[in-house]
């Protein structure tokens, strides 16, 4: 295996097992202080240091089996940071343990945590701190060999002024006892003891600190997981109403598709809405943007996603950057699995739909970097991962399985598969060509000659290492429940030179079924009909941005007779932005930019929406309309944003290269 391009760790030589973390978090200067302790595992005989990524921490002193000593940190790399090199005692032979701690503190340049002023938050009264360390970040928390190719165990104890959460299993204080175990919150220090007794790589390692409070969710019969949901006390009843009624059920169906969940806790936290991504799987603790909370369960497919990572991803792994595509590619061909299995094929169908919408977007937005738009992408040393994150791991990835899948023969065939892969490799970390040698194995022992024969049929090279606009075939997914929309969209293309008072259209366009509950129970269909409005909605305004723009008197009539740019719903909003901001130079695309950057600001209010989905997207829409605009909106709240989205978005906005 190549050694991870993205870190200077020497992690094939001697490995992190375990490490145990001592913190205290510093609300008032921002910073988290302590001690990372390593239990290493040497791999290579006579093997003379250990070498730690670290990014922007301040070292305080490192000891090697209790003893003080001497350590290097190499000048900064302005991706992979500062390497830290600790000389071991002579004659370590391969297998045996040492143990290495490192004090240390984080600065302020530290772009794994956001601290966030008691302004940003819903309650208004206390500050807020949460982590996010994938994909290289986890070095600027605490030095470690920061490549998923490591899979650890860990240990904290985290003293805080504000109830701590970690991606791990909280051994003190009880979750669903007192608040802050009783003491004054924002006052009194309360240690919070955690263990995470799976190995899990580097990028999961999260925390989280605020005034937070928790609800757990109903037991399922027969299940030894528990599930909840962790909020600021002003979002907890919305929070647990959105997602109290599926989280236990996407995750037992999750385990009827693969393998057992094996994590024992999975607890949902609703963040701030800073936080850059829909959702982040850290282990025991996925973490949610409060975008989700739509207050009609409609947005609920995330946790899908996230908790299928529990296998692909933080059970198997991919090896470094360049096979990321196993994480997400996988964990979206599952979450689209999951919608057939608990409403019909026709929602996975429309689910891939959505997605190659999204997908050819990123795909034509990597036209001068075509490397980036393959699936397997060859890093050079030092490359900065967060360059290609885009959807197309995520759908190219999951259009290739689908392939696979249908190639061979259907679920009946593919499924048996899906299992043995995820019993053969869970905790382990692999690469793309590991992952198809498997493959192979399998359907060599379990369909012979006819199996491998179809496996031959796929053009690998094209899917794994293709460029350009299409995928290596075309793919059909089943269209069903999209048509209302094609044939709205068409309606409304058809339209552009009738005057506005003569049009058609109804309010009500864009409810998808009519009343027949089709045998659901009445709650169930309510929910469904939600859903399906929600999906309709914005596979509608995707497909309008297939058309040339409508003329902007259309434009702000449909805005004002769907609702469509003051909605709560942010996949929707998003869409509307894209379709009114297509043509730069209307009028239409004038008006909505102004309120597409005043969105994603947050109208003053410094709660900014984080998520890189929408800020990115809508930052980039109005760039092209008013450049100006787009800078001075972002520049105006360029602090309220995650530092992972700040970087991005000035490479966007031009800003920085």
């Amino acid at each position: 295996m190549a050694d991870d391009p993205t870190s200077q760790a020497n992690y094939t030589e001697i490995a992190t097992e375990h490490v145990s973390f001592k913190w205290t978090i510093d609300f008032a200067n921002q910073k988290i202080a302590g001690s990372a302790t390593h239990d290493l595992r040497v791999l290579k005989d006579d093997i003379g240091e250990v070498i730690f990524d670290t990014a922007d921490l301040v070292l305080e002193s490192v000891e090697v089996e209790g003893k003080s000593t001497s350590y290097e940190v190499k000048p900064k790399h302005p991706i992979m940071g500062s390497a830290l090199h600790i000389p071991l005692p002579s004659g370590l032979k391969s297998g045996s343990l040492i143990k290495a701690t490192i004090k240390y503190e984080t600065t302020k340049e530290c772009t794994a945590l956001q601290w966030l002023a008691k302004e940003q938050t819903q309650g208004k009264s206390f500050p807020y701190l949460f982590s996010q360390c994938q994909p290289i970040y986890a070095r600027a928390m605490a030095p470690v060999q920061d490549s998923p190719s490591v899979k650890i165990k860990y240990s904290a104890e985290v003293t805080s002024i504000l109830p701590a959460l970690m991606s791990a299993i909280r051994q003190s204080p009880p979750s669903d006892g007192p608040a802050h175990d009783g003491k004054v919150i924002g006052k009194d220090a309360v240690t919070y003891v955690y263990h995470q007794p799976i190995p899990i790589p580097s990028y999961l390692i999260a925390i989280a600190a605020g005034n937070v409070v928790y609800r757990p969710f109903p037991r399922l019969p027969g299940k030894e997981w528990t599930c909840g949901i962790w909020s600021e006390p002003e979002l907890i009843e919305a929070a647990y109403w959105e997602f109290s009624e599926d989280t236990a059920r996407f995750l037992a169906s999750a385990e009827d598709i693969v393998v057992p969940y094996r994590f024992g806790v999975y607890d949902l936290l609703v963040l701030p809405p800073s936080f850059p991504y829909g959702g982040m799987e850290n282990a025991c603790l996925t973490f949610l943007t409060p975008t989700l909370l739509a207050g009609d369960r409609t947005l609920v497919d995330v946790i899908a996603h996230e908790l299928t990572h529990s296998w692909f991803g933080n059970g198997v792994t991919h090896a470094h950057a360049s096979h990321f595509w196993l994480n997400e590619g996988w964990t979206t061909y599952i979450e689209r699995l999951l919608l057939q299995v608990l409403h019909s094929p026709a929602e996975r169908g429309f689910s891939f739909i959505i997605g190659n919408k999204a997908l050819k977007d990123d795909l034509e937005m990597y036209v001068d970097r075509p490397k980036y738009q393959r699936l397997v992408i060859e890093f050079e040393k030092g490359e900065d991962p967060d360059d290609a994150y885009s959807g197309i791991p995520y759908d190219k990835g999951a259009n290739l399985i689908l392939h696979l899948e249908r190639t061979l023969g259907g679920l009946d065939v593919f499924l048996p598969y899906v299992r043995d892969y995820v019993s053969t490799f869970m905790g382990k970390s692999i690469t793309t060509q590991q992952w198809k040698s498997h493959l192979y194995g399998y359907y060599e022992r379990n369909g012979g000659a006819e199996k491998i024969k179809a496996l031959d049929s796929i053009d690998w090279e094209a899917w794994f290492y293709g460029e350009g606009l299409e995928l290596p075939v075309k793919m059909e997914y089943d269209s069903s429940l999209a048509e209302s929309a094609y044939k709205l969209a068409e309606r409304w293309d058809s339209s552009r030179s009738v005057e506005i008072s003569k049009l058609a259209f109804q309010a009500n366009d864009l409810d998808a079924f009519s009343s027949t509950q089709k045998g659901m129970p009445p709650k169930l269909w309510t929910d469904y009909i939600k859903k399906a409005n929600e999906v309709t909605a914005v596979v509608f305004l995707e497909r309008l941005q297939s058309y040339k723009p409508l003329p902007s008197s259309h434009i702000e009539h449909l805005a004002s007779l769907y609702k469509v740019s003051s909605t709560h719903n942010a996949e929707i909003r998003l869409r509307f932005y894209q379709f009114s901001l297509a043509d730069p130079s209307s009028p239409a695309a004038q008006k909505y930019a102004v309120e597409a950057a005043d969105w994603v600001i947050g109208g003053g209010s410094g709660m900014v929406v984080g998520r890189m989905k929408f800020c990115r997207d809508v930052f980039r829409a109005v760039f092209k309309v008013n450049k100006d605009l787009a800078v001075s909106a972002f520049q105006k709240e360029k602090n309220s944003f995650h530092p992972i989205a700040r970087k991005l978005i000035e490479k966007d906005l031009k800003l920085s290269s």
